[in-house]
């Protein structure tokens, strides 16, 4: 891809397909002049949506396959192979088709890039995903996106691993994560760390807790001690209680988060859109007020249905900014006639990524180096980068529940902090 020769030239004459696949390299200084890759100090939060008229007709888009049964789609027929592992028959597979769709769509506006992607049917699987691994690196695939599962994640990497090749996995469990095996989905842990330092930095200094007795609380839990020590505030109080009965907890916590006494500024509840309801009418019961505890939590809340509470009116939440995405759902509305689930932007990007990446980094494109450059790349869902151990950071926004609505507070910060701030 020819380098425009100034900023106003790519401003003017690149296309909006061009400037998307160069958006996910800012940070490495791809796709632009080195004068002025010298000049950019943090990466673009969105990729740029696709021109109404194109500078130069292009070839017609092909239209997503599904591959035969045992067999392998292809999207594309560049030298550069790369597996694309979902569960396009069995459990997850309406959610497997749409990341296909998406991949599809990332291709296409990423210019027909040098990629041959292997679409592989892992049926929703462990089974399915070590064998759909297995062909696809049979066939020359140098790097696995997918799949969608935590037990598929494992077993795909496996296969992976012994080949001497990288996964990039869509699974949140990140107990799936590890060097080599890189997990690009939604991460619970980097959104506690920001509404945490978003708590902090106005000036919340006491936290209390109350976390359900689950996976993902369990989860939530060490990394919110964590990031509170991080931050120098103090954790007044933690609760734990069985999923679906936080009545007792909210009760033996109340002495610390409610009433003129309340000696905590700050209450995280990691719940679930499902179950927050609950949680708070006890908290409501209980006397609690969030105009004088605010109640934090993460992208679990970031369901309309909620922004009604009483207890949560106030209260904030980490979560990746919406911009890139509403950008995205209407391109792949108006593509293929449906609105994609929020997961379906982890496939665009990993196809978005691997064509940057193969476009300018040669021989090294997966390189463990590469691939965990401390700057990150620029998504659909803003800034993000790997971690060595495999787990994601993000940039992520703070929205405030009021008055029926969730309104951004705190913008992604367009750079990611240095690890461990």
């Amino acid at each position: 891809m020819a380098r425009p020769t100034s900023a106003r030239d790519r401003l003017v004459r690149v296309t909006a397909s061009t400037a998307a696949l160069c958006a996910i390299l800012l940070p490495l200084g791809g796709c632009l002049g080195t004068d002025l890759a010298r000049r950019v100090t943090a990466p673009q939060a969105e990729l740029t949506p696709p021109a109404a008229v194109p500078e130069a007709p292009g070839p017609a888009p092909a239209a997503p396959t599904m591959p035969a049964a045992g067999g392998t789609a292809r999207i594309g027929s560049g030298s550069v192979k790369v597996a694309l592992v979902l569960p396009l028959t069995g459990q997850g597979s309406t959610v497997g088709a749409a990341l296909r769709n998406a991949a599809q769509l990332a291709y296409d506006e990423a210019q027909q890039p040098d990629l041959t992607i292997l679409v592989e049917d892992d049926r929703g699987s462990p089974d399915g995903a070590r064998d759909a691994t297995q062909e696809a690196l049979r066939q020359g695939a140098e790097i696995v996106l997918g799949p969608l599962f935590a037990g598929s994640v494992q077993a795909a990497a496996v296969v992976a691993r012994t080949a001497g090749k990288p996964v990039i996995g869509f699974s949140t469990d990140v107990t799936v994560a590890n060097r080599g095996v890189y997990l690009l989905s939604f991460l619970p842990q980097p959104e506690v760390d920001r509404v945490v330092e978003d708590s902090v930095s106005g000036g919340k200094r006491s936290f209390a807790a109350l976390i359900p007795e689950t996976a993902y609380g369990n989860a939530v839990e060490a990394e919110f001690r964590e990031a509170v020590a991080r931050k120098g505030a103090r954790i007044a109080a933690v609760e734990r209680y069985p999923a679906g009965a936080p009545g007792p907890a909210v009760e033996r916590l109340s002495r610390v988060i409610a009433g003129p006494g309340a000696t905590a500024d700050a209450l995280f509840i990691p719940e679930t859109a499902e179950s927050l309801p609950a949680v708070a009418a006890a908290l409501t019961k209980a006397g609690f007020s969030p105009a004088r505890v605010r109640p934090i939590g993460t992208a679990l809340w970031n369901e309309p249905s909620l922004f009604a509470l009483p207890a949560l009116q106030g209260g904030r939440f980490a979560s990746p900014d919406r911009a890139g995405f509403s950008n995205f759902s209407g391109r792949y509305q108006a593509r293929f006639g449906g609105v994609p689930p929020r997961v379906a932007s982890l496939a665009y990007d990993a196809v978005m990524l691997a064509a940057a990446l193969s476009r300018r980094y040669g021989s090294q494109r997966f390189a463990e180096a590469t691939l965990t450059n401390g700057s990150g790349f620029a998504g659909i869902d803003g800034t993000f980068r790997f971690r060595p151990d495999g787990q994601s950071e993000r940039s992520l926004a703070v929205y405030e529940i009021r008055n029926n609505a969730a309104t951004p507070v705190s913008p992604a910060p367009r750079v990611l902090a240095k690890p461990g701030t």
